[in-house]
């Protein structure tokens, strides 16, 4: 039976916490641990998470798969599609320890795959699409298995727990990136269970989310008409696929993107110059369905970079923070401060107004 939230109502509650490095400067997982610990009373034990970015520098050219197994079987009938789809370099259990908290886990396995030629020849799809159209058919067709992280060099690793007991628990510190980030979960409308933790994943984006997503059904309806499956109970999931498909399918930047899921109202589009409120105007009209309503903010991950973004109204704390080549995100400024104290620039972002890091054009 899974486990669900209690009667206490906290709208405000959930904490996200992120730490990039421009320069690609690798990060001990410990890191983000301290900093989205001391958001604790934030969250209520039902979900935590982390996405961590460079961590498979090994296997970099290959798609790492981390997959939920409820069953033997379930695991036996998601290996045999892999293997019908995918060359597995490599195969392992992810290391875990015990922690006393975690419990009710299912079997957390990791694939190193790459599509085979063949199949990826016959489908006419690039490699993305195909890796997506296959993380689709496990999550949908495969009863038991849950992909929850499907990028090239990097990983998700969540759980129902407090995100520093999730952490410690699959040994976070033992791996490093130059990019993290960290989410505490306090469920307020959907169930607490390990595929509901943040961060939600699809190919190398990830999305982890403070709010509630009050147009869900609209946007839920629209994105299905392209392939994806919103089945994980939980609003967030749908971020997830709204970015994928304006960036990656359309084509949109990440700037665009944002004008999109957290437009500005009508009446500051007619204030802008001509050329810029035509821009506006055409991404508004183009995609209204996937206007996101409701209080929000998001840390939003992808190869190379980190967005931050707060609804258009700011109904969801947001808190960015700079020194040298490091940025810093968090819900609240403490999250921050006790990995950074001597910032050279904090700062909260307008609502609407998105925040981009990117890697240095230096670093490969």
């Amino acid at each position: 039976m899974l486990k669900r939230e209690g009667r206490v109502r906290i709208p405000s509650g959930c904490a996200i916490s992120g730490i990039f490095s421009k320069s690609g400067t690798p990060m001990n997982g410990e890191t983000i641990i301290k900093s989205i610990a001391t958001m604790h009373d934030r969250s209520n034990g039902l979900g935590g998470g982390f996405a961590g970015y460079g961590i498979y520098p090994e296997y970099k050219q290959y798609y790492a798969l981390h997959i939920f197994h409820d069953s033997t079987d379930a695991k036996h009938d998601c290996e045999r599609f892999l293997e019908e789809h995918f060359d597995i370099i490599n195969l392992s259990k992810i290391p875990t320890r015990k922690v006393d908290s975690i419990t009710d886990e299912p079997l957390i396995w990791r694939y190193f795959v790459t599509p085979l030629p063949t199949k990826l020849a016959a489908s006419a799809l690039d490699e993305k699409e195909f890796t997506g159209q296959c993380v689709n058919h496990i999550n949908t067709k495969i009863d038991g298995s849950y992909v929850f992280s499907s990028g090239k060099n990097m990983g998700v690793f969540k759980a129902v727990g407090f995100p520093e007991d999730v952490g410690r628990f699959y040994k976070l510190e033992e791996y490093e990136g130059y990019s993290w980030t960290a989410h505490g979960r306090y469920p307020t409308n959907t169930p607490g269970w390990w595929g509901g933790a943040h961060p939600f994943a699809f190919l190398d984006f990830t999305v982890v989310h403070n709010g509630e997503i009050s147009s869900y059904d609209a946007n839920r309806r629209f994105i299905e008409m392209f392939g994806y499956k919103c089945n994980l109970l939980t609003d967030t999931e749908v971020i997830t696929y709204i970015i994928d498909y304006l960036v990656r399918k359309q084509g949109l930047s990440f700037e665009e993107a944002s004008h999109v899921i957290a437009a500005p109202f009508w009446s500051s589009i007619d204030k802008m110059e001509p050329a810029k409120r035509a821009q506006y105007i055409f991404l508004r009209r183009q995609f209204a369905e996937l206007l996101i309503t409701g209080p929000f903010s998001i840390l939003l991950g992808f190869d190379g970079g980190v967005m931050a973004l707060n609804d258009r109204l700011k109904l969801r704390s947001m808190v960015c923070g700079e020194k040298g080549d490091m940025t810093y995100f968090a819900s609240e400024e403490c999250a921050i401060r006790v990995i950074e104290p001597d910032l050279e620039r904090i700062w909260s972002p307008a609502g609407g107004e998105p925040v981009i890091v990117r890697l240095n054009k230096d670093v490969q």
